[in-house]
């Protein structure tokens, strides 16, 4: 990223232990927002990933900065045997457990405490790698990307749902006003932690998004790399392998 960007200004504590901080906070009332916030598109999203990988039959997915599982629950429909759900944040974690208990998919999934740049697997352990709305709260990205690609099988499947700057006019305006004023504003009237939201937008806006990202990724050492702008640009799905 051009710029840090960390929840909580004032805080002597590292991004990683903020971020932790920030989504434990917030937990309780996470997928709600998310659902108001993105005016449900964010479920769509997240389907486009599940279509994709289900074409690819992987029998093992990891799913980092899981969060309270949403991405990891939908890719029980790919018929994956095992899905690792990895996330810095307990509260968010237990959120999730509930979920994947509540859908009776604990054969399937298993939810788990992890942090994305020393992920606690062998080498070549997975047949996919997803990331959903994560990778810009990696304190380190380039440290976190080559320990996906260390855990990804050769041929494996890497995508990333992430934020991203539309570019063309309107939307470009539009989208600046909704996520300067209108996303913390929403964040202050219904979450107690007042900085996440705030966070989470500037966090978006200094993203190293579309080809920039592509870029990252390729000099990680990923192939076939390609993004796929979403509704309008706010969002971008990338899709690599190894």
């Amino acid at each position: 990223m051009s710029k840090k960007v960390t929840p909580y200004k004032e805080s002597e504590l590292g991004k990683k232990e903020q971020v932790k901080q920030m989504f434990d906070n917030i937990s309780g009332n996470y997928d709600g927002l998310n659902r108001v916030i993105s005016f449900g598109t964010d479920v769509k999203w997240r389907n486009r990933i599940v279509s994709f990988l289900k074409d690819k039959s992987p029998n093992s997915i990891l799913d980092i900065a899981t969060g309270t599982g949403d991405l990891a629950i939908a890719m029980a429909k790919t018929g994956a045997d095992k899905i690792v759900g990895l996330d810095l944040s307990p509260g968010m974690l237990e959120v999730g457990k509930n979920k994947v208990s509540n859908k009776n998919l604990q054969s399937t999934i298993e939810m788990i405490v992890g942090d994305s740049e020393n992920l606690p697997f062998e080498d070549n352990s997975f047949d996919a790698v997803t990331v959903a709305f994560g990778v810009r709260n990696f304190e380190n990205l380039e440290k976190g990307l080559e320990e996906i690609y260390r855990v990804l099988k050769p041929t494996g499947h890497f995508v990333v749902l992430e934020t991203s700057v539309p570019t063309k006019t309107p939307f470009k305006q539009g989208y600046k006003v909704y996520t300067k004023y209108v996303l913390p504003t929403i964040g202050k009237l219904f979450s107690k932690d007042r900085s996440a939201y705030k966070y989470l937008s500037e966090s978006a806006s200094v993203f190293p998004h579309g080809e920039a990202f592509n870029n990252i990724l390729k000099k990680i050492g990923f192939i076939g790399v390609e993004n796929k702008p979403q509704t309008m640009g706010v969002a971008s799905i990338y899709v690599a392998s190894k």
